[in-house]
């Protein structure tokens, strides 16, 4: 299994934009957001999909949770995670083996302003929507409207960068942008596209299972029980089958997603057939629990996936807006006190690696020495402003292994005594005189996160602080995490090779006040924003990785998050009859890879 090199075409992409520089404007079959897309306009599928692969069979996945809306794109409810993939198109289309890519889909060809002031789509004359009707100008121009007004937070930031949407010929839309941006062309064309007739009498923002969506995807929801199961099945009718980039993916029958109380429930129903494939991310488990008879047999495949991703940043997220949490000292007490070593040789026999910062794992990471170069320059305007460790370097904490984690603990002990707080009669005292306490707001099924959270909790007892561990019921998690409503929680951020704005609902200072947002740190920093819009409008790759590793720096040393551990490859358990091929993207198991480029053919 062959893995491209993400540095190579970087380089690639650099010599496309050096050769591409005074260009016109023109209609291309894809966009780059440097250079040219890697594949030509006649290439036949794409390179780690099976144009052979054989259409038929079920593939089962489980998730722990539940459900009550199919309308993914709004604030409101619960919604199977994998709709948005699965049930909508896009005009563009990613290739998982670029960073910066998109092909045509909906659209037959993309054209974007030199000066990136505007993209303009042509639809395909084919397009289609699952109940047969044509998908028209009219339809993109609603759904990027109501997307970007009533939609759910993740398309509210864009839009607002989009000064007017028009129609400049039959087939053909352009979006005109408020101010130049290299990024936002990509970032249209992957904009889900919904059926503007299907909504005329309902309320979009308030729709939950009372609407079975009409899209133009591969699949269709076939039946649904509310909070139990969704069954996808692949149109035998859908329009793009022959599209080169759909050549060898959706050819599995039926997508059935089981939805289960908790883990222990879901890991029962793999062993015994009832879902058939399941993602283990805990190593120990890995190596302990998938020797069950089906494995023996053969009927279960245990395949490991490597990546080139970046590590992201996964672990207990403290909330800023909480006095107690927007010292940074406390924060890094917090850090100090998580014995790592410890809980990574409990839980996983000491093999998982730790994330050591948001995008560790990639040539986008920063380095833990003192900023050099162009990384420096960027830093250089907010220096006074920075917290120690963001310019001079920084790491995160390593203990003897031990439980006690005596260092780690003085170390604690010393920076809340530092931030005011005093241990009186085995209390940790805030400077108001009140006990330091706080929650750790976990969502049920995370047996984990549990184990994580306890071992953590008898940790800050040795400080004098006592922590409440609350575990409840998604619909109520979800609540709680959308209003800002905790103090401390599980946040897990998956990061690409290609950041760019999404990177302000993260951590930009405008989703620090907006419900609902996915900025649960509460992050509102200039030097944070400044480095976003620099890897947003950098025109060299020089510059976008200076300031990608430069925002690398600023965010893992603001503290926001007590990190856990990452997989640096995905560990996916299957039917023996589940296929994939055997050329791997550069993100590896990536969205959606699974069931994508999956085929069933019995073995």
């Amino acid at each position: 299994m062959a893995l491209h090199c993400f540095t190579k075409i970087l380089a690639t992409a650099g010599l496309a934009l050096g050769l591409a520089g005074g260009a016109q404007a023109q209609p291309m079959h894809g966009v780059a957001m440097y250079g040219e897309p890697a594949l030509p306009p006649d290439f036949r599928h794409l390179p780690y999909a099976n144009p052979d692969a054989p259409t038929g069979g079920r593939i089962v996945t489980g998730e722990v949770g539940s459900f009550d809306s199919l309308n993914p794109h709004i604030r409101r409810g619960s919604t199977p995670w994998q709709l948005r993939f699965l049930a909508y198109e896009s005009l563009m289309g990613r290739s998982y083996d670029e960073p910066f890519s998109l092909y045509g889909l909906l659209a037959e060809s993309v054209e974007v302003d030199p000066d990136h002031m505007w993209v303009e789509f042509t639809l395909r004359p084919e397009a289609r929507f699952s109940d047969g009707s044509p998908v028209t100008v009219a339809d993109v121009i609603w759904s990027y409207e109501t997307l970007g007004t009533e939609g759910h937070p993740r398309y509210l930031n864009a839009w607002g960068r989009v000064a007017s949407i028009e129609q400049t010929g039959e087939r053909s839309v352009r979006l005109t942008f408020t101010e130049p941006d290299r990024e936002l062309a990509l970032i249209m064309g992957l904009r889900p596209i919904l059926q503007a007739a299907q909504w005329q009498e309902t309320d979009f923002a308030e729709s939950g299972l009372d609407v079975i969506p009409i899209a133009s995807a591969p699949y269709v929801i076939d039946d649904f029980e509310a909070g139990r199961f969704v069954s996808l099945r692949r149109n035998p009718d859908y329009w793009g089958a022959d599209l080169p980039f759909r050549r060898g993916t959706n050819v599995i029958d039926e997508i059935r997603l089981e939805f289960f109380a908790d883990g222990t429930a879901m890991f029962e129903a793999f062993t015994s057939g009832v879902i058939t494939t399941i993602r283990e991310t805990n190593a120990a488990d890995w190596a302990t629990r998938y020797d069950f008879p089906r494995v023996q047999s053969g009927e279960v495949v245990l395949s490991e996936v490597p990546h080139e991703r970046p590590s992201g940043i996964i672990g207990f997220v403290m909330n800023t807006r909480r006095p107690h949490f927007a010292d940074w000292r406390v924060r890094e007490a917090m850090i100090q006190a998580f014995n790592f070593e410890f809980v990574n040789q409990t839980l996983n026999g000491g093999v998982a690696p730790r994330i050591t910062s948001y995008f560790s794992n990639s040539p986008l990471g920063m380095s833990h020495g003192p900023a050099e170069g162009r990384v420096a320059e960027f830093l250089a305007p907010f220096a006074d402003d920075l917290l120690p460790g963001a310019i001079e370097g920084y790491s995160l904490p390593v203990s003897d292994g031990s439980e006690r984690n005596r260092a780690g603990i003085r170390e604690a002990l010393r920076l809340m005594e530092e931030a005011g707080y005093t241990v009186q009669q085995g209390v940790m005292t805030g400077p108001d005189g009140q006990p330091f306490t706080f929650e750790i707001l976990l969502q049920n099924g995370s047996s984990e996160n549990e184990a994580i959270a306890n071992i953590y909790s008898e940790a800050l007892e040795r400080l004098g602080i006592a922590v409440t561990i609350s575990s409840i019921d998604p619909a109520q998690y979800r609540e709680r995490t959308d209003a800002f409503d905790f103090d401390m929680t599980y946040y897990a951020r998956g990061l690409s090779l290609s950041p760019g704005n999404e990177q302000r609902l993260y951590w930009g200072c405008e989703m620090a006040g907006t419900e609902g947002s996915r900025n649960l740190m509460g992050a509102c920093n200039p030097a944070i924003d400044a480095m976003i819009e620099r890897l947003l409008t950098s025109e060299s790759q020089e510059d976008f990785l200076a300031a990608t590793r430069a925002l690398d720096r600023v965010l893992t040393s603001q503290r926001y998050v007590v990190p856990f551990w990452y997989n640096p490859i995905a560990r996916i358990a299957h039917d023996a009859n589940l296929h994939y091929p055997g050329t791997l993207p550069i993100y590896g198991d990536w969205i959606n890879w699974q069931p994508d480029v999956w085929w069933y053919a019995e073995d």
